[in-house]
């Protein structure tokens, strides 16, 4: 069973805690030792799947495979401000559903036939969603790109609040949310920390 220094919360898959880990911080200024806020994704009854520092600065993509093509597309996000903002997303293809909305971002080729849609920066309104979290072929998922790591956003952390957050053994690639709550219904939320 977890407790409450691991990512994932007590009664759930203990084995994918490390995953946590994955998470992304992209361009971080100089962090405090504490975060002021944590992403956190809940299930339906508000108990807690997955539970990371996101400090000021720091970011996070939720990844996906299309559910025609099977290729991964990416929805990236930002603390700014204790806001959550959609900074970016990549679409490998104009698939169906994906396309860039006129005025909504700046496409940009990601010279791979696909296209990065730049500088979004639309503020999710009370920094948070409701996601219907797709089966394990869709593998809704939390990754990593850039640096700083949630591993050294975890260690920076690991002494605030009562063993909050524990420093990862590993910093593997991704926290499935699909091998969590497949098929249900979850919400991702950037909430300050309350002392």
């Amino acid at each position: 069973m977890a407790d409450e220094a691991s990512y994932l919360l007590p009664g759930r898959a203990v084995w994918l805690a490390p995953l946590a880990c994955l998470l992304l911080g992209l361009g971080l200024p100089a962090l405090a030792a504490c975060p002021s806020h944590e992403l956190r994704v809940r299930d339906a009854d508000g108990t807690s799947l997955v539970r990371l520092p996101m400090p000021e600065g720091a970011g996070w993509c939720l990844a996906w495979n299309h559910s025609v093509e099977g290729f991964p597309v990416h929805d990236c996000y930002r603390n700014r401000e204790g806001r959550m903002v959609l900074q970016r997303s990549h679409l490998p293809d104009f698939a169906a559903g994906l396309d860039h909305i006129p005025g909504r971002g700046r496409q940009v080729s990601d010279g791979r036939g696909g296209y990065w849609i730049e500088a979004i920066d639309e503020p999710v309104p009370g920094d948070r969603y409701r996601l219907r979290v797709g089966a394990p072929r869709v593998d809704h998922r939390l990754v990593r790109h850039g640096e700083p790591s949630l591993a050294a956003l975890l260690d920076e952390a690991k002494d605030c609040g009562a063993g909050r957050y524990a420093v990862p053994p590993a910093a593997p690639v991704s926290v499935s949310l699909s091998a969590l709550a497949a098929d249900r219904a979850v919400t991702l939320a950037l909430e300050p920390l309350i002392p």
